[in-house]
């Protein structure tokens, strides 16, 4: 991957691990399933221009990635991080959403994998039960919960998403946000009575992180991702993409106050470790399967 391309992987990991920090100083003000509906309406602005229509038969499919990634995935993540009252574990629980996608891969469309990516998912959920006995977790288990089940859901919109045909990334993304807006503002008024009339005393620090999580974290980093996958194999970007956890731990430690402890540390090493083999193991068969294309 050349320099240019480097740094613009950088600015990809920069962008989605402020992310988790901008994205929880807004949490002391917004409620977070609200907060994950005024992150989409404000994405949903721009990228309305920018919609293509879905192929004829696969709006099922596109509203059921949308709900899974748009209002499961991203309600109950920022649900897990206020829940958290940390950066680093929630930042490295995420991770957890790779092995689910293999997993799922293979029992839903049948893909196969090979014994070491079965030991590198055997490790990585391993990792999540010693890091789930860390002090910082143990304090508030339902953080954990709650984000191996957003995870989960994203896992699920991945694998859907698979089948989706005919839009682009930004098309998907505007897709997800003007269709997930409504009914997170629904669960939100269920399940966070009051919080709308709140909205008119949040600060500026509680706006910004709304801002960055749609235009900065979504807009720009999202879009940098798609460039980048247009000019290389996702298998080769997907590894860079393990620095966003370990930035995020740091700016933590930093701004927030962790103090990761070493079976939080331990166990991120092996939720990580096991994340880079399969995305090692995936760029190994993509490079071995092109030739065998080409004859």
């Amino acid at each position: 991957m050349p320099a240019r391309d480097l740094v613009l992987v950088l600015l990809v990991v920069l962008a989605w691990a402020g992310n988790f920090l901008t994205s929880a100083l807004a949490l002391r003000e917004i409620p977070p399933i609200l907060f994950t509906a005024l992150r989409f309406a404000l994405l949903a602005l721009p990228l309305a221009f920018f919609l293509k229509r879905p192929a004829p038969g696969q709006w099922p499919r596109l509203v059921a990635v949308c709900l899974c990634i748009g209002v499961l995935h991203f309600g109950l993540s920022f649900t897990a991080l206020k829940l958290a009252g940390d950066l680093s574990s929630p930042a490295i629980v995420m991770q957890s959403y790779v092995p689910m996608t293999t997993l799922l891969a293979w029992w839903w469309l049948g893909e196969r994998f090979a014994w070491r990516t079965g030991v590198a998912i055997a490790i990585s959920f391993a990792g999540v039960l010693v890091l789930g006995f860390d002090p910082l977790v143990l304090d508030r288990p339902m953080a954990l919960v709650t984000m191996l089940v957003s995870a989960a859901f994203l896992a699920v919109g991945t694998v859907l998403m698979k089948g989706l045909r005919g839009l682009d990334a930004y098309s998907q993304q505007g897709w997800t946000a003007l269709l997930s807006v409504l009914p997170l503002l629904a669960l939100s008024v269920a399940f966070e009575p009051g919080g709308l009339a709140r909205l008119p005393s949040v600060s500026g620090v509680g706006w910004f992180g709304a801002v960055y999580a749609a235009f900065i974290s979504s807009l720009l980093g999202h879009g940098l991702y798609y460039v980048l996958v247009q000019r290389h194999p996702v298998a080769q970007v997907t590894p860079w993409l393990l620095l966003v956890p370990v930035f995020a731990i740091g700016l933590g430690i930093a701004f927030w106050g962790d103090r990761p402890g070493p079976r939080l540390l331990l166990g991120g090493a092996m939720v990580l470790g096991g994340v880079l083999v399969i995305a090692l193991r995936t760029l190994i068969t993509s490079r071995t399967a092109a030739p065998a294309e080409e004859l």
